[in-house]
């Protein structure tokens, strides 16, 4: 046993690549028994997905790569590309690793100081940075035909990961200081209020080719508060709690849920008349990496409730398994936006696919930690051939007897960020101290254990 474990750890340890073979990790899964305790599935598991945030990062800037294909296909000719959101995610992930012993702390700083560096020189657009970067030039790489601009969604991924970097380092020495200073300097640069039009909502683009042409305010649930509590918080370009209240909450109707399994959705995720019930299950993680859920509430909703119900719902749905796909069950669950049999799908009950997304019932830990668990070990005890060297591949059908070699950033980072958020709290903490974010967050009126009163 004692030699297993230390082969685990050696084969999925940040360094290690030259001896991380897809065979190897495999070999390792099928080892995995009922004897190996739930604290070593975790390390695992959160070894290999820091893993492609740290070997797996773009050598010139040391951003997170949008996708990383194990076969070495990319259709599309983008294996240079970095993501702007998969890097806030990255930044959090590597934290985690730092605090676990996988990274270590000098080595840690060196990077994010790389990192930051970069995204202070690329292209922005009024503070905002792009969905795509070139990770060599750090020039714009258009997402779609007009989406060639300033990203506000994705640039609010990356200032929450960034600013629980800034509060991990900001009492530290000389050099972490000031790396703490520049990421601050970077996140008040963002000209949230720009991205209103002058109006009561967020816009989620803006190009200085096409200006406003995407035309997309974000209003009603989905993976975008954290994008408002910044946009509230900003200590610079901040926006008013009306654009909250009507842009976002859409003048309350954001509260209107329904019941699924006997369990409330708390806000209404599907505003526009979708036949689905709850969002694919990253809803549940983006913004919720760094913004804690637990105790939190405004007069929408509890934002913990809410979360703990989606995931919930996502899981009594794989278990009812009303389209008998095969597979399903209390330890296969778990949907969401990945890649799919025929591209890219946003996969949720009522529109499945019969895919299953690792990435959904593994960062769903602080949810619904039994069932994510149970996944977890079924997954590495008798589904192997769908684990890699950075972690489980991005997803896979049981029922059409597919799968891919490929990881995209965005799905694996909120992998080792929440499961680290179920173990320590560590990403949850670092971000809900910054003041900024809790004077937004008081702004727009919501509740939290984090919140002193003004008298305290």
């Amino acid at each position: 046993m004692r030699l297993f474990l230390v082969g685990l750890i050696l084969l999925s340890l940040p360094g290690c690549k030259e001896s991380q073979t897809e065979n190897q990790n495999q070999e390792v899964a099928k080892a995995t028994s009922d004897s190996i305790s739930d604290e070593a599935l975790l390390d695992s598991v959160q070894k290999q997905t820091i893993n492609y945030f740290w070997d797996g990062a773009n050598p010139d800037s040391g951003l997170a790569p949008e996708r990383i294909h194990m076969d070495g296909i990319y259709p599309s000719n983008d294996k240079n590309v970095v993501t702007i959101g998969g890097t806030g995610f990255g930044f959090m992930a590597i934290l985690a690793g730092v605090e676990r012993g996988f990274i270590p702390k000098d080595s840690a700083l060196v990077r994010f100081q790389k990192m930051v560096n970069f995204l202070e020189q690329a292209d922005r657009f009024h503070g905002a940075w792009p969905h795509w970067l070139d990770g060599t030039t750090g020039k714009v790489k258009p997402f779609s035909k007009n989406d060639d601009g300033g990203d506000l969604v994705e640039t609010a991924f990356l200032v929450q990961g960034m600013l629980a970097v800034a509060e991990y380092y900001r009492d530290g020495n000389e050099a972490e200081q000031a790396l703490a200073n520049q990421i601050d300097t970077l996140w008040q640069e963002v000209e949230w209020d720009w991205y209103t039009q002058g109006k009561d909502v967020l816009y989620w683009h803006w190009s200085p080719n096409v200006g406003w042409k995407m035309n997309f305010p974000v209003g009603g649930y989905n993976e975008a508060l954290i994008m408002y509590v910044l946009a509230a918080a900003s200590p610079t370009h901040p926006v008013s709690k009306d654009v909250y209240e009507k842009g976002w909450a859409l003048n309350g109707k954001i509260a209107q849920d329904t019941t699924a399994y006997g369990m409330r959705t708390v806000l209404n995720h599907f505003e526009h008349n979708d036949e689905a019930i709850v969002g694919p299950l990253f809803w549940a993680h983006y913004s919720y990496l760094g913004l804690n859920p637990k105790g939190l509430s405004d007069q929408y909703g509890d934002y913990w409730k809410l979360n703990v119900n989606h995931a919930k719902i996502q899981y009594e749905y794989a278990v009812e398994n009303p389209e008998n796909y095969k597979g399903y069950g209390p330890d296969l669950w778990g949907l969401t936006s990945s890649y799919s049999i025929n591209g890219y799908a946003g996969h949720r009950p009522g529109e499945d696919l019969g895919v299953i997304s690792p990435t959904a019932a593994l960062s769903s830990m602080p949810y619904t930690p039994k069932e994510s668990q149970a996944f977890l070990r079924h997954l590495y005890t008798d589904l192997p051939q769908y684990i890699g060297e950075y972690g489980p591949y991005d997803a896979f059908s049981l029922q059409d007897d597919w799968y891919l070699p490929r990881y995209l950033a965005i799905d694996q980072g909120p992998i080792p960020v929440m499961i680290e958020n179920y173990r320590s709290g560590l990403l949850w903490e670092l971000f809900m101290k910054n003041e900024d974010v809790l004077n937004g967050l008081r702004k727009l009126g919501f509740e939290s254990p984090y919140l002193k009163s003004q008298n305290d």
